[in-house]
């Protein structure tokens, strides 16, 4: 096994099977990725919430890549071993008016700006008596589409993409189709945590070191991504409980923001929150799950909060 190490000016932000691999390792073979902050500089420690009115999407996301694995073609399985996501020093999340779950309300037509401090140990606080523990994970990890030309990061694909599906901590392995020669992974948008859901639009974004082992299954030709698990799905470092707030209908999205709103509501009443702030801890913190599909067409959505975040 060899250990490489990809340099942090090795990004990209375009899905493109014709990009040249900034690395080519054998099956096998560890690759150090340092990521960077996903808006090309925009945003930085020293940042306040006027760098939103400004903010240009165009650049997101800035990923780490691509990484060629020989002798993977299409048709075979690319393993990804996640053995570590390391912080670096500090982050963000925000709330951008027209970009997040509660876009179209009233409360959230303004920006808001959070940095984190991530240097102290593996927690940081969102203001005094909450605490958010870090549970680290890249929010994109993919490979290149077969389809030619240039595709943009932001959806979720078949073979990967703007996942931000939260439980790709160290100790899972992601199982991705290949479409291309090589399979082209890249991956970056880390999150020193995040609930699942995303509802603001941002976890606590960061620059991080991810290191990840590649293998190959020849052959196994899977419909979309699978990933396997070594520990529990929720925070083993919650021992305090949970709050939850739930909503049912028809339209899971409409459940999905009235569970999120009355969560919302519930922590302005009882912890003094603002709406943004609110909203903030739900995106890094709240779990959203379809609690019931069976009644049909009245289908439940829960948000749970843990409530080992207060101290």
């Amino acid at each position: 096994m060899t250990v490489h190490h990809l340099d942090k000016r090795a990004i990209h932000n375009k899905w493109d099977r014709d990009l040249k691999p900034a690395l080519t390792v054998d099956p096998g073979d560890t690759v150090v990725f340092e990521t960077p902050e996903i808006t090309k500089g925009q945003i930085t420690k020293t940042s306040t919430v006027k760098v939103m009115e400004t903010l240009d999407f165009s650049p997101i996301h800035q990923i780490s890549g691509p990484v060629a694995v020989r002798g993977v073609e299409p048709g075979d399985t690319l393993v990804v071993k996640i053995d570590s996501v390391k912080p670096k020093d500090w982050g963000y999340s925000f709330v951008l008016p027209g970009f997040n779950l509660l876009k179209d309300d009233a409360a959230f037509q303004t920006p808001y700006l959070k940095v984190w401090d991530l240097t102290k140990g593996d927690r940081s606080e969102f203001k005094p008596g909450i605490v958010v523990p870090f549970e680290p994970f890249c929010g994109v990890m993919g490979l290149a589409p077969g389809e030619p030309g240039e595709h943009s990061t932001v959806p979720p694909r078949r073979v990967g993409g703007n996942l931000d599906i939260r439980q790709l901590v160290a100790g899972t392995t992601l199982y991705l189709p290949v479409e291309v020669a090589g399979g082209l992974f890249s991956c970056g948008d880390v999150h020193a945590t995040q609930g699942d859901g995303e509802v603001c639009g941002t976890g606590i974004e960061m620059e991080s070191f991810v290191t990840i082992t590649f293998d190959v299954i020849k052959g196994q030709n899977l419909p979309e991504l699978q990933f396997t698990m070594a520990g529990a799905m929720t925070g083993s470092w919650n021992t305090q409980g949970w709050h939850c707030t739930s909503a049912h209908g028809p339209d899971l999205w409409e459940n999905t923001q009235n569970a999120i709103r009355y969560m919302i509501e519930w922590l302005k009443a009882n912890k003094g929150l603002t709406d943004h702030e609110a909203l903030v801890l739900c995106s890094v913190c709240v779990d959203l799950k379809i609690a019931e599909v069976v009644d049909s067409p009245n289908w439940i959505v829960t948000a749970a909060l843990p409530l080992g975040i207060f101290v």
